[in-house]
């Protein structure tokens, strides 16, 4: 066994990064599946990143976004316009999205700056993150004449052959789960309208 001695305690953080310590074991151990956890993809964004990760992750999507969108552009050779637009459904307004770009009605864009461990996570896996799987379908449920989502991940800590990633969304792959999903919204809308009209008659 080596033992190695610190002076400080920025030091002794330094020399944890990468490694599986007894608090991370937790974080990697997967009892059932096959899937790695977070605490796996963590431990490779801590060896290969430029940067701490000490921002707030809504702080830094807002600052990035712009940036984002260009490395976007430049990647899938579009061009998308960036205004600040809300898109709603033209049978029930209740029922939109916010796109990040698009470029008619017909190609949007949407962009995530993750933490690192996530990006790592999601390029490594080739899938969208999980929890971004009812935004993604939601452009196509807002937008009937949408054909083509650009989802990028980008992460300027990374070097830069893994800053940006994305992937390119049809309809017809995500059909099926659109037509379920606009009926459940439009259910539960009227349910909420029922509520509301009961409340304040």
């Amino acid at each position: 066994m080596r033992v190695k001695t610190f002076e400080t305690k920025e030091e002794w953080f330094e020399s944890r990064k990468g490694k599986i310590t007894g608090s991370r074991l937790k974080d990697i151990v997967v009892k059932r599946g096959t899937g790695e956890k977070l605490g796996f993809y963590e431990m490779i964004a801590e060896r290969i990143c430029s940067q701490e990760e000490d921002e707030n992750p809504m702080e830094r999507g807002t600052r990035l976004e712009q940036e984002a969108i260009g490395r976007l552009q430049e990647a899938c050779g579009e061009e998308f316009d960036t205004s600040l637009v809300l898109w709603e459904r033209e049978d029930n307004k209740a029922i939109a999205i916010s796109p990040d770009g698009f470029k008619g009605n017909t190609i949007a864009a949407e962009i995530k700056c993750l933490s690192s461990a996530r990006h790592i996570e999601s390029y490594l896996t080739k899938k969208i993150p999980e929890e971004y799987d009812f935004q993604k379908l939601q452009y196509f449920i807002v937008n009937d004449e949408l054909e083509t989502l650009y989802f990028g991940l980008y992460d300027p800590r990374m070097p830069k052959h893994l800053q940006l990633h994305f992937f390119i969304v049809k309809r017809e792959d995500v059909q099926g789960d659109v037509d379920m999903y606009l009926a459940y919204q439009k259910e539960k809308i009227e349910k909420i309208d029922q509520i509301i009209n009961q409340l304040t008659f």
